[in-house]
């Protein structure tokens, strides 16, 4: 057995080990992120006049921050419930991606029907530390590891949001902005350090299309965005770093 199995097989010594070890993960860098960009949505929140009921409520129930801003954006403009809803859901559909591809990494056993109760706790920062960690975690102990990431991630997320709330005015309005773009410049900078090139390759498409379609329709240039570079991304991934060995990792 190699000394890479070896690790792989002993970095955690039971489930219990593992969820602490997702804890001590998330209490680092992303706990501290996440908590800046709640306390900048709670700071929106608050300077846009909505309750901090309101403004609590959806980091508790949604937890995906790109999603939150959306909806406090368009309650705030006063736009119809089904268009609400129907753009919340379509900031919502990354999740598709993300779920397809860090659960089936879990081992067998523990992909069944329990995954809904955990499947809460994905977001952005949560899913991109376990996709670099993943291949260093033996399966069986994945799913606690995540848990105890994710979990960690949402927590914080609460007190957060009331900080910023109670916050707001305190602190000049660029700051609050840049404090809700600091995690998903933190995911940015997470997910370069997963082992495929095509996640590479499609970040630096993004950041070369993304000024080019906002300048042409802000409002669908995000999705443009996403969905040029990533088809490119996997075009080139399929194509050619699939055909060289020792380029794919």
């Amino acid at each position: 057995m190699t000394s890479t199995s070896n690790s792989l097989e002993h970095r955690f010594k039971n489930q219990r080990d593992a969820f602490w070890g997702g804890v001590r993960e998330g209490a680092a860098a992303p706990a501290t992120v996440l908590f800046a960009g709640m306390v900048g949505f709670g700071a929106m929140g608050k300077t846009n006049g909505l309750d901090i009921w309101f403004t609590t409520f959806t980091s508790f129930f949604m937890f995906a921050l790109p999603g939150q801003v959306v909806l406090l954006e368009m309650v705030i403009t006063g736009s119809a419930a089904i268009a609400i809803a129907l753009a919340v859901t379509l900031t919502a559909t990354r999740f598709i991606t993300m779920t397809v591809t860090l659960f089936p990494q879990l081992h067998s056993k523990h992909r069944n029907r329990s995954l809904y109760t955990s499947v809460h706790l994905l977001a952005m920062t949560a899913w991109a530390i376990s996709m670099r960690e993943f291949p260093r975690i033996e399966s069986e102990h994945r799913k606690s590891y995540f848990i105890g990431l994710g979990l960690l991630c949402w927590m914080i997320s609460i007190p957060g949001t009331i900080l910023g709330y109670y916050l707001a005015g305190m602190v000049p309005t660029p700051v609050t902005l840049g404090l809700i773009f600091i995690n998903p410049l933190f995911f940015l900078l997470t997910f370069t350090e997963v082992k495929p090139w095509i996640n590479r390759i499609g970040i630096c498409l993004g950041c070369i299309f993304g000024p080019f379609f906002y300048l042409l329709n802000k409002d669908s240039s995000l999705l443009v965005t996403g969905l040029v570079a990533g088809t490119i991304a996997y075009y080139v991934d399929r194509k050619i770093l699939r055909k060289r060995p020792g380029l794919i990792g």
